[in-house]
């Protein structure tokens, strides 16, 4: 019989994670209780994915904010530095800010606007536009801004980061000074010494402040790159992709961990017979329409996967050769039709108008996005999703 349904993207619940668990054992066994409990099989090619959290939290790579702070004083010599480009989020940075400031003895905090590098909005481009402000060029201080635009509070959260970051500086104990400016060499005219906190543009800050006289110029992929006094650390992506734990430490982004997929590649193989993929995945790559939030806080989507999930899609629109190579047919000689261009198809359809408005991602990126918003980032308990039929075509 014809199958007629296609991709289904499955939560899957599992225990609470805790350092030092057999995480792979763990999710082979979640994902086929799974299976049993709600009547479905596993087949080749399903995807299995799971947070990034729960593989830092296995691994324990947790770090104190005193370690944070060892690490800048260290690299940066802890007196006046500047700290350019961070994201507004009381989650992903704020934590991070303060561990930095412990670091240092006046902390030049530089703030991206009308919004940060992922859309979190300080003010609106509209309020730029009446106030005559140009944010390609102009520089605001802090007196400056507040004449402008008085308070701003985040629309979701309902925070002036503005006063939040300020204040976290003072209470880590370092001098704080707030200016607002979107030419990373601005910063320079404060202070030679930079941690720049962008993510996805941080090779280009980093060029251009080497460029223009920086002394000591790190990214926050630089602090905590290594272990400081035996605090966990990510080699790859120091302090991006990190959460807050507690209110005196971090969660980092995991380590290394293709072994791990590997391992529960192998195991649902001995165990079931079936060859399926894995991958690590964070944050899903999208934007919010309403709150203009791309939701890529994290340095990429999987820092882990199986060999199967390289590439982009290779697909062909249906409704192009509906509309266009098929338009004279309907019913059941339609549907040959289509089938049989479908199993033709070139290897690599790169450039070819029957794959125009298809997605040219990659494969990570796609189905990181889907199972991060399956999974959520609350209480749902499913750390672990199951994709099935992602790679099946209107020909199966």
């Amino acid at each position: 019989m014809e199958r007629k349904v296609g991709t289904i993207s499955r939560g899957v619940r599992c225990p609470i994670i805790r350092e030092g668990d057999n995480l792979a054992d763990i999710v082979v066994n979640s994902v086929l209780d799974a299976a049993s409990s709600e009547g479905f099989e596993l087949r080749d090619k399903d995807v299995i994915s799971l947070t990034e959290s729960i593989v830092a939290r296995a691994q324990g790579n947790y770090a104190p904010i005193s370690a944070i702070a060892s690490d800048v004083k260290a690299k940066l010599g802890g007196e006046t530095i500047g700290i350019i480009f961070p994201i507004l989020s009381r989650n992903r940075f704020s934590i991070c800010l303060k561990g930095m400031a412990m670091g240092a003895k006046k902390v030049v905090l530089m703030l991206s606007y009308p919004s940060d590098e992922v859309g979190n909005e300080l003010v609106s481009l509209d309020k730029l536009d009446e106030a005559g402000i140009n944010p390609y060029s102009d520089v605001l201080t802090l007196e400056k801004y507040r004449e402008l635009f008085g308070e701003n509070k985040h629309q979701f959260t309902g925070v002036d980061y503005v006063e939040y970051y300020g204040e976290l500086i003072r209470e880590a104990g370092a001098e704080v000074e707030i200016i607002f400016a979107n030419n990373p060499k601005v910063i320079l005219d404060y202070t030679k010494n930079v941690i720049h906190c962008d993510i996805h543009t941080r090779a280009r800050t980093q060029r251009i402040l080497k460029a223009n006289g920086a002394e000591r110029v790190f990214g926050m992929d630089e602090i905590l790159n290594a272990s400081v006094d035996g605090s966990g650390f990510n080699e790859k992506y120091g302090l991006l992709g990190s959460n807050k734990s507690t209110e005196e430490s971090v969660k980092l982004f995991p380590r290394e961990c293709f072994g791990l997929v590997e391992e529960i590649q192998k195991s649902i193989l001995e165990k079931t017979g079936k060859h399926v993929e894995v991958m690590v995945y964070g944050d899903g790559a999208f934007k919010d329409p309403q709150g203009k939030i791309w939701e890529l806080a994290d340095p990429v989507v999987s820092p882990a996967f199986t060999e199967g999930l390289r590439g982009t899609p290779n697909e062909v629109k249906l409704k192009y050769l509906a509309d266009n190579d098929f338009k004279d047919l309907s019913g059941e000689a339609l549907k040959e039709a289509i089938s049989k261009r479908i199993k033709e198809k070139d290897d690599n359809l790169v450039g070819n108008m029957v794959s125009q408005g298809t997605t040219p991602r990659q494969l990570t990126d796609l189905i990181g996005s889907l199972c991060d918003l399956t999974s959520g980032s609350g209480d749902k308990g499913t750390p672990v999703v199951l994709v099935q039929g992602y790679f099946d075509n209107y020909t199966n």
